[in-house]
């Protein structure tokens, strides 16, 4: 039984958690598994290019983490927090380097503010949006879209 997107009407096979087409968190009915969590799955490229699962399970990857859901064919990319501020941007020198036109050198800045994690825009030109709404400064919470430029990333904080 296919699961149709209810932004794009893509249909997506059964068990997909986000859409294929246009990386939307795909709505479970009242036909889907009792006590059945979303998964997302991680994966990190290697240095010859390819995917490498990592499991961000007992012993992965701890704290919590940006993951690439969609754009410059990165999608599974994942981006853990370590610190108390991660740079977001086109320049290489960024803790997350996304590169693409409309990502600002200096777009983003998350920060960490008492216990809570920030994400802060840098004054770029194209914005910063979180859950399709533009930001200035926004605290983020578990499964909230961070969209910067072409890329959407997931925020998880673990």
């Amino acid at each position: 039984m296919a699961l149709h997107c209810t932004e794009c009407g893509f249909a997506n096979a059964e068990g997909a958690n986000y859409c294929q087409r246009c990386g939307a968190l795909l709505a479970r009915g009242e036909g889907s598994a009792p006590g059945s969590d979303p998964v997302t799955a991680t994966s990190r490229i290697d240095e010859t290019g390819e995917l490498i699962p990592v499991d961000i399970g007992e012993g992965g990857i701890g704290g919590p983490a940006l993951v690439i859901r969609a754009g410059g064919g990165r999608v599974g990319e994942s981006f853990p927090i370590a610190g108390e501020r991660m740079s977001i941007g086109r320049r290489p020198e960024s803790e997350v380097f996304l590169d693409d036109v409309t990502v600002s050198r200096d777009h983003a800045l998350l920060i960490r503010r008492n216990d809570q994690w920030y994400l802060d825009d840098c004054g770029s030109l194209n914005g910063t949006y979180v859950n399709r709404e533009r930001i200035e400064s926004r605290a983020l919470a578990e499964g909230d879209e961070v969209q910067i430029g072409k890329y959407k990333l997931t925020f998880h904080a673990r």
